[in-house]
């Protein structure tokens, strides 16, 4: 017979025996309701699902508790400011002005984040016109939550959606690397490489390039950028005949800020690009950026592989060194060489064999009278490259100031890589620029 015991934490049950009577006790309540559970068939394992419709409801419920809170700061800011200007009366006119200017964005905002059709589209053409030369606007409006339903609407099937949408980004992301980031940040970089699915506008297109352009300038973003995708497709736009000259402009400079970034050299290399840099070699509205991409490159192993193996490289590269209106090209062209004959035997050898040869210097004879050559030579022994013979002191003057101009570039190049004194002219420079020209050009 169970008897009880009452202690200091209260009665507790005992057998006959003296012992706890509870494990028995619990074992036997768990084995009834477990009978009871199967008898009415019901399992406390709630179904797959339930559990979707859970999430989805809580999901729905975060985002709406975000807008909420959104909204509330808005209002908050906004009730500060109407205190200011009722507490400043009619003192201050300007506080006033800016009052209304803030209730506007808000109302612009709204529609933007509840909207629908053609209003939430001629929200977006707002936000472009007021964030185009306007700093405070674009750190208004992105305060207000402006950034996120733009970001939605690229995910419209309209085309004219996606343009509202990508220059209204585009002017809230001028000079402002907080909104650069939280572009990215939102996803609008996916979503711009999922629209390429289905791209047929050139408009769209470009309108993309642009944005990509805008969201490189900011370093936490290239790495991101530069392994998301966007590379092949900046790459497909230099080499589309339909390209705007605009555009093509855009990607080079897009693609410039990606060379920067050093984990970025591999999804470059993936692509054809160098052997599309060296055929915009030529072009003088490209070949500086071209050529400062491909100096880029040069840094890395894979990337002087690549522009070793490119067609006519070192013949494009060292005309672009007597190019004298273009200081820059030269200057990118002669880091170029000099890196890849520094870190490569056979790429010595191959300026040897492909520049450095008397056929560079042969001469064009017009009329019977000899003239300069159209590419100068790089060495070579006398007067040759100069018109033959014995040369007039306008020449040999002409030929001095060449050879100087050559060396005080060399050594302003040298500074400015950071390179070992190494590269800096010597003797042996010397000799081989006695019989150089600048005037020469490619085309």
């Amino acid at each position: 017979m169970a008897k009880v015991q009452r202690g200091v934490g209260g009665s507790v049950v005992l057998n006959r025996h003296g012992s706890r009577l509870w494990p028995a006790l619990r074992s036997s309540c768990i084995g009834l309701r477990l009978i009871d559970t199967m008898r009415c068939g019901r399992t406390s394992v709630v179904s797959s699902q339930e559990q979707l419709q859970r999430s989805k409801k809580k999901k729905e419920k975060k985002e709406m508790s975000d807008l909420k809170k959104r909204n509330e700061g808005s209002e908050r800011l906004s009730e500060l400011l109407k205190w200011e200007v009722e507490s400043l009366g009619d003192v201050d006119g300007e506080v006033k002005k800016k009052m209304e200017v803030f209730s506007a964005f808000q109302r612009v905002v709204k529609v933007l984040q509840f909207g629908e059709g053609k209003a939430k589209k001629e929200a977006a053409i707002d936000v472009r016109r007021l964030a185009k030369e306007d700093a405070e606007a674009r750190v208004a409006l992105a305060m207000l939550g402006a950034i996120p339903p733009l970001v939605s609407m690229i995910d419209c099937e309209d085309e004219e959606f996606h343009v509202a949408s990508l220059y209204a980004l585009l002017n809230l992301a001028i000079g402002n690397d907080v909104n650069k980031a939280a572009i990215v940040k939102t996803g609008a970089v996916h979503k711009m490489l999922a629209l390429l699915k289905t791209l047929t506008s050139q408009a769209v297109s470009d309108a993309m390039v642009a944005n990509f352009l805008g969201l490189t300038a900011l370093d936490s973003n290239k790495a991101i950028i530069g392994s998301s995708g966007a590379v092949p497709f900046l790459v497909s736009v230099l080499v589309n005949p339909n390209t705007t000259l605009q555009a093509e402009q855009d990607a080079l400079r897009a693609l410039y800020n990606l060379s920067i970034c050093a984990s970025n050299a591999a999804p470059l290399l993936e692509t054809p690009l160098v052997p599309t840099l060296l055929s915009l070699l030529g072009d003088m509205a490209t070949s500086e950026r071209s050529l400062a991409i491909l100096a880029n490159l040069s840094s890395t192993p894979d990337g002087r592989r690549a522009i070793s193996k490119g067609p006519n490289a070192f013949t494009l590269l060292v005309d672009a060194l007597t190019w004298a209106d273009s200081p820059n090209c030269q200057e990118s062209a002669c880091y170029i060489i000099m890196m890849l004959a520094h870190k490569s035997w056979a790429d010595r050898q191959a300026l040897n064999s492909r520049v450095f040869e008397s056929e560079k210097g042969k001469q064009i004879e017009a009329g019977g009278s000899a003239v300069a050559p159209v590419s100068a030579p790089i060495c070579g022994g006398g007067g040759e490259g100069w018109g033959g013979g014995d040369m007039s002191e306008e020449r040999m003057a002409v030929k001095e100031m060449v050879q100087l101009s050559l060396q005080s570039n060399m050594r302003r190049i040298v500074m400015r890589a950071n390179l070992p004194q190494e590269f800096a002219p010597s003797e042996h420079f010397k000799t081989v620029t006695a019989t150089s020209s600048s005037k020469s050009l490619p085309f």
